[in-house]
């Protein structure tokens, strides 16, 4: 097939959103987008590509995302055959997509790096914690796929553009979980797969002293700060969401500075994306200097030091 009919895409974070549409416009006639939020939103989507809107009405802070399965999987079934639903690989979107993929009977891909329609619709994806990619086909009339982040780049948006909107009632499931309150979540939110340079700190940067500095030359350099998997989820020192690797953010920076990581593959899949990779490691026989443009055999806590004087001028 050259292209589908139609594409679903939905979206619980705005910045996925335009390239989920991308994505969408690159594999199908037309791009149906579920809108959660205000006017804006919905305007946002239209500017980016999609020509049919089915709104969901506001934010409410006590429902979940994956509630809207039951009302996205009723427009979902009443539409052409076959369709593919595209969604960005975030938590909340593949909560949402698995309760879909239950009810819809349809095939579910995650975390994809391409989608094919050669005679059906398949997704490759890493396999072997990040060690080889895999490519599976899905057979049902209804496919599902979350997109690893970068895997298509956004079109610019054109506030001219409109299109049809729906306002879909809400369908409420059998047997909800009730949100009883949200807290704000310690630490700032980040979208390291937007950012332009990255420096990962690894379990080599010692010591939380060592962490306050990185985020110092960070800042010198107009840079996002993430971390190896060890750092946030062994000494927690870190959001979750700067984990660089296989089962955290794929980078595609123009520059990565690794820190005290020595390059293991379920870590380097997540940054073999960016333009170039400078790294600095005690250790000469470190794997990250297999992936390294630039390496430096050294002691961090002599050269992050210098690093950031030299930055300062």
């Amino acid at each position: 097939m050259s292209k589908l009919s139609n594409v679903w895409v939905f979206s619980d974070i705005a910045s996925r959103l335009p390239e989920t549409i991308a994505g969408a416009l690159a594999l199908g006639e037309k791009v149906s987008a579920f809108i959660i939020g205000s006017e804006s939103d919905i305007t946002t989507a239209y500017s980016f590509g999609a020509s049919h809107v089915y709104y969901l009405g506001n934010k409410e802070s006590t429902r979940l995302i994956e509630d809207y399965a039951d009302t996205m999987s009723q427009a979902i079934s009443q539409g052409d055959k076959p369709t593919l639903m595209l969604f960005p690989a975030t938590k909340r979107s593949k909560a949402l997509a698995a309760k879909l993929s239950v009810q819809l009977n349809a095939g579910l891909i995650n975390d994809a790096s391409e989608i094919c329609l050669d005679s059906g619709i398949s997704a490759k994806h890493m396999v072997y914690g990040g060690l080889a990619i895999g490519e599976e086909k899905i057979m049902s009339p209804i496919a599902i796929v979350t997109l690893a982040s970068g895997v298509y780049e956004p079109k610019m948006a054109d506030s001219t553009l409109t299109g049809e909107g729906v306002s879909l009632s809400f369908v409420t499931p059998k047997n909800p979980i009730t949100c009883i309150e949200r807290r704000t979540k310690q630490g700032n939110s980040v979208d390291l797969g937007k950012a332009k340079r990255v420096i990962g700190v690894g379990s080599g940067i010692g010591n939380r002293n060592n962490l306050t500095l990185a985020g110092e030359l960070a800042v010198s350099i107009e840079a996002e700060l993430g971390c190896s998997r060890p750092i946030a989820e062994t000494e927690k020192w870190m959001e979750r969401e700067r984990y660089i690797g296989v089962s955290g953010v794929m980078l595609k920076p123009e520059m990565y500075l690794a820190l005290g990581i020595s390059g293991q593959i379920q870590h380097m899949v997540g940054a073999l994306g960016s333009q170039t990779i400078l790294a600095v490691n005690k250790d000469k026989n470190a794997p990250i200097f297999q992936y390294a443009d630039y390496g430096l055999v050294g002691d961090i806590n002599k050269v992050l030091p210098a690093l950031i004087d030299v930055m300062k001028g």
